[in-house]
């Protein structure tokens, strides 16, 4: 009786036994599962991408970008251009052309009778400014009335001795005599209606108007109701704010060194903006012999009359010389690098830099004038490509 129970508790080891077993080999199965061998692939193929990363990154110097991403970051695609020199800082001053500032004045000496604008008012080329009474126009509007009298009645006895020529009542000469009397009326006419004119188109009483030769803003008014205006005196200025360049005073010997279409930066209130010189008059100043430079801007529009500006202009170029924008050199590990445009994006070139003026930096090797650089935001290239060798370097 003593027996069973040592049988029972020995079977009972063994089926613990045969379920730790059977419980391993399961568990073997399922790590070997179809899934393991994919997970194993997936991998080797991460380690193989990171291996062809590896190889695209050993090339150095190279910033990878669409049209895309390079038009969102607005970094300029600019030429490589010629030039070098150096560069001549000026102050000037914004001032109206010559053909847009108008001193109005009275042609004939008269009473003024009425003001038709003020300062600040704009006015278009033919206004009246201000009407005037003149005894002096008075006396030309007559004198114009009486020529243009003695002109008709002129032509008129010619036409008569013609018609009695051809009736034979009358010789030849006399009417030649006629013909000559009638063109010499019409001469007398024509200037005594030009002095008219001149004198601004008085009536018969001697009223005319004073109008602007030009459009623009008055400026200043010398008149009032009342007054008397001498002939030559100013009644009104008027000035067009449109039409404004910028004249700068340079020493004499740059007048040899700078010629129209020459570019300059120049500083203004509202900041910089590039300008093309339209003028350069040596000699110019009237105490010391300076050099006028005039220019306009390349593009947009001036500070007001009378703002004060500083420029920039490049003298003394090279011939053959490269030149690029200063914002495009920049400075990696070292060394001076561009970058020029790829077809997958920029790769920085090693530039050997010279002389600084008017914005733009010469190269004098790197380069060989072909190739098309990035302007503007250019230090974002070389921030991106910090970065890339950065992360490489992880």
């Amino acid at each position: 009786m003593k027996r069973t129970p040592d049988i029972n508790k020995t079977w009972l080891m063994a089926g613990v036994a045969a379920v730790v077993v059977l419980g391993g080999a399961g568990l073997y199965a399922m790590t070997r599962s179809p899934e393991a061998p994919a997970a194993s692939a997936e991998g080797k193929h991460a380690e193989g991408e990171e291996g062809h990363a590896e190889e695209g990154a050993a090339e150095e110097g190279v910033v990878v970008l669409t049209e895309a991403q390079i038009a969102a970051a607005n970094i300029s695609i600019v030429a490589v251009t010629g030039g070098g020199g150096s560069e001549t800082r000026l102050s000037g001053r914004v001032e109206p052309m010559v053909d847009a500032r108008a001193a109005v004045a009275a042609s004939v000496g008269g009473r003024v009778e009425r003001v038709l604008v003020a300062p600040g008012q704009s006015v278009r080329a033919g206004q009246p400014l201000a009407v005037l009474v003149s005894g002096d126009a008075a006396a030309l509007r007559a004198e114009a009335d009486a020529a243009n009298a003695s002109a008709d009645a002129a032509r008129r006895a010619y036409e008569r001795d013609r018609n009695l020529e051809e009736a034979g009542v009358v010789a030849r000469q006399e009417v030649e005599t006629s013909r000559a009397q009638s063109l010499s009326s019409d001469a007398a006419a024509r200037a005594a209606r030009a002095r008219v004119s001149a004198a601004g188109s008085p009536n018969s009483s001697g009223r005319l108007s004073v109008v602007s030769p030009i459009s623009g803003i008055v400026t200043s008014v010398q008149v009032g109701p009342g007054g008397f205006a001498a002939q030559g005196g100013v009644i009104a200025e008027v000035t067009n704010p449109a039409r404004v360049e910028i004249v700068f005073t340079a020493p004499p010997a740059l007048a040899a060194q700078v010629r129209a279409g020459s570019t300059m930066r120049v500083q203004g209130p509202a900041g910089e903006f590039d300008a093309v010189v339209t003028g350069v008059a040596a000699d110019a100043g009237e105490e010391n012999g300076a050099t006028i430079i005039r220019a306009r801007p390349a593009g947009g529009g001036l500070p007001p009359a009378g703002s004060a500006v500083s420029g920039i202009v490049v003298t003394g170029q090279s011939v053959g010389g490269l030149t690029v924008p200063s914002d495009a050199v920049q400075t990696v590990e070292g060394a001076n690098v561009v970058f020029v445009r790829t077809a997958t994006g920029f790769r920085a070139a090693p530039v050997l830099v010279g002389r600084q003026a008017g914005g733009r930096t010469e190269i004098l090797s790197g380069l060989t004038g072909t190739e098309r650089i990035a302007g503007t935001n250019a230090f974002l290239l070389k921030a991106e490509l910090a970065k890339g060798e950065a992360e490489h370097g992880h």
